[in-house]
């Protein structure tokens, strides 16, 4: 009979993806029907995860190992020449050409957010550093959460604007122009 009133355990998987930010505001049930809409994908080290130009399908969780993000600073079009001429204020040294490397994430951190937005080309390249684990959240399943769990798609995409929020002032105050950021 006391079994009964046990609370129910939850998987670690569970535990690690509710102690995401992205995640962090749903209840059990709620991150148990993302769980089911949510793929595990293996990278060896040095194995390129997407390339800068790729369309963006999916945000990647590190649930182990490494990830480097960088841009190639030689791409074309505008886009490009902006983020080369960007990354020279942050990186005066930095030539035109060299490779840039922009983050480097562990377990716990998540990247190719803006996937979840629009389909945009990837603004920079990320590569396994070594042997990782992601977990995938693909737009496409993201898009049917809206059209069927509109709340839990609504906590996500809260967390989301938060976070590229933070990243933004962040930039900002990199390259001293914070006194554009309200």
């Amino acid at each position: 009979m006391v079994s009964l009133f046990r609370p129910k355990k939850t998987s670690p998987r569970l535990e690690r993806l509710h102690s995401l930010s992205l995640f962090v505001n749903l209840t059990p049930a709620e991150l148990q029907i993302v769980d089911g809409l949510l793929h595990e994908r293996h990278y060896l080290g040095g194995e390129v995860i997407f390339d800068e130009g790729e369309e963006g399908q999916a945000i990647y969780i590190v649930a182990s190992g490494e990830v480097r993000i960088s841009r190639h600073e030689n791409g074309d079009g505008g886009h490009a020449a902006q983020a080369a001429a960007h990354e020279s204020t942050l990186h005066p040294r930095r030539r035109q050409g060299d490779s840039g490397q922009l983050a480097q994430l562990g377990p716990g951190t998540f990247f190719g957010e803006l996937a979840l937005l629009d389909n945009s080309p990837r603004s920079a390249q990320a590569r396994a550093v070594t042997p990782c684990q992601l977990i995938v959240f693909f737009r496409d399943d993201f898009v049917g959460l809206l059209d069927t769990h509109a709340r839990i798609a609504s906590k996500i995409s809260r967390q989301l604007a938060c976070h590229l929020g933070a990243r933004m002032r962040n930039m900002a105050v990199a390259v001293g122009a914070h006194q554009h950021m309200v």
